[in-house]
């Protein structure tokens, strides 16, 4: 595969790379947790893929300033595009959030930085277990 600039891509297109990123994070991190447990999996990583808790995620990581300023750039730019899409479960600013977050995750994968995304999906999810 041919190597990208992210700072190329369009932030919708970000976005639906890191929803996937996340995705398998959350994943492995239930496999991890309970290996024989399928049956519940999905409703294990609800809490932590919803736009819901992505919001809230994101929304404490920049009051704490947790994200360096690149970072906050990039998911102020992805929360702020414009789109046509509409949210089915979930108000329109918690999806721009939530938006924000999985482009966020997609730049950092494809700028090639594992480190840090696994550092912003841990405190993801330790933020949404704080909170509910």
């Amino acid at each position: 595969m041919k190597q990208i600039d992210p700072k190329s891509i369009n932030t919708t297109m970000l976005a639906y790379l890191g929803d996937a990123v996340y995705e398998v994070f959350i994943r492995e991190k239930i496999v991890h947790e309970q290996p024989h447990d399928a049956g519940r999996a999905h409703h294990r990583a609800v809490r932590y893929v919803s736009a819901d808790g992505q919001a809230k995620a994101v929304k404490a990581m920049e009051s704490a300033g947790f994200l360096t300023d690149e970072e906050l750039a990039l998911y102020k730019r992805a929360r702020n595009h414009r789109t046509m899409s509409r949210p089915q479960h979930t108000d329109p600013k918690t999806y721009k959030m939530a938006t924000g977050f999985e482009a966020l995750l997609g730049y950092l994968h494809l700028k090639g930085d594992p480190v840090r995304i696994k550092e912003i999906a841990e405190e993801a999810v330790n933020i949404i277990d704080s909170v509910q």
